[in-house]
């Protein structure tokens, strides 16, 4: 399992500092030994392909993706334009995770339909696959679009298109993640679900379409704290990443295993503790890790001091366990 990092909105720092900060995050990530740095687009906060592009100015081997962007906010081939750009500013280190996002996003927030997102997935994935083989036109007609389009932004004989993972949860997702993509990232998955219910149905749809292993990247939070913080660490993890009652996708996706919000899902304790929990996400089949640092205190000063203990000792782990 590769040990990567996955940023969030950092709070604690100005609005001001945020690019500059993404890029110094992004430096020291590398330095560290960190073999990927997962973005996700998070509702009102910093553009996720824009920050994915400051980060490959910054760095020159590190892995760099996005965790994940909504398809419904753009069409098909202004997401290829804008992908294969990132993925020659970043020098050919780009993976794009992408998915359908929840209803109370898109609808409540957006004003935008929501039905039958795995149709619309799939509908996507073939004009994106298309657009990234490189051919300089994309031709594609399916239920969702008609496509007729130019589109030369890549050589692919110098630099390779992006991977693309799915952000998949349910069966028939999964069986698109397998089967059209390379494999999918996830959110609020304990090992019995990874192991039970998203690592066999990924591979059956690889197997079956003739695909490489796919990947499993699993977001975890993850905070180095005192055995008697444990508790504390969990109830505020769910309290600023949970709110799984929001989202159908993820209730469902919870009651695959024995987690009851993200709180639980948490790798959280001291070395030993999150050691042994990383080694269980390993073994139910989670190629890449991508850990949210939770940083921990009443202050900002202590939080930063977590931040940096918990960073620290995840590194120590890289490139792989």
């Amino acid at each position: 399992m590769r040990i990567g990092t996955m940023i969030g909105s950092d709070r604690d720092r100005p609005a001001r500092d945020r690019a500059a900060n993404l890029a110094a995050d992004a430096r020291q990530a590398e330095e560290l030994g960190f073999t990927s740095m997962w973005v996700p687009q998070v509702p009102g906060y910093f553009d996720a392909l824009t920050a994915v592009t400051l980060m490959g100015q910054a760095t020159s081997r590190i892995e760099l993706g996005t965790a994940v962007v909504p398809i419904q906010t753009r069409h098909p081939v202004a997401m290829a334009q804008q992908v294969l750009s990132t993925q020659a500013a970043s020098g050919g280190r780009f993976t794009l995770g992408l998915g359908p996002s929840h209803h109370w996003i898109v609808t409540e927030q957006l004003g935008l339909p929501y039905e039958r997102p795995a149709r619309l997935v799939r509908d996507y994935l073939g004009v994106l696959n298309a657009a990234f083989a490189g051919a300089g036109r994309v031709d594609v007609e399916n239920d969702s679009y008609r496509v007729h389009s130019p589109l030369d932004v890549l050589d692919p004989a110098a630099t390779a298109p992006p991977s693309i993972l799915l952000a998949a949860l349910a069966p028939v997702m999964l069986g698109l993640a397998g089967g059209q993509a390379s494999g999918t990232i996830l959110w609020m998955a304990d090992e019995r679900a990874i192991a039970d219910h998203v690592a066999p149905r990924l591979a059956k749809a690889a197997e079956a379409a003739g695909r490489p292993t796919p990947r499993i990247v699993a977001g975890v939070p993850v905070a180095l704290c005192a055995p008697g913080e444990v508790d504390a660490a969990r109830e505020y993890a769910e309290q600023t990443l949970g709110h799984a009652e929001l989202s159908p996708n993820y209730l469902r996706l919870l009651e695959q295993g024995d987690a009851r919000g993200i709180g639980d899902v948490m790798a959280a304790g001291d070395e030993a503790a999150i050691l042994d929990r990383l080694r269980r996400y390993r073994d139910a089949g989670v190629t890449d890790l991508g850990a949210r640092v939770i940083p921990l205190g009443a202050d900002v000063a202590a939080r930063a001091e977590s931040r940096r203990r918990t960073t620290e000792f995840l590194s120590t782990l890289c490139p792989m366990l």
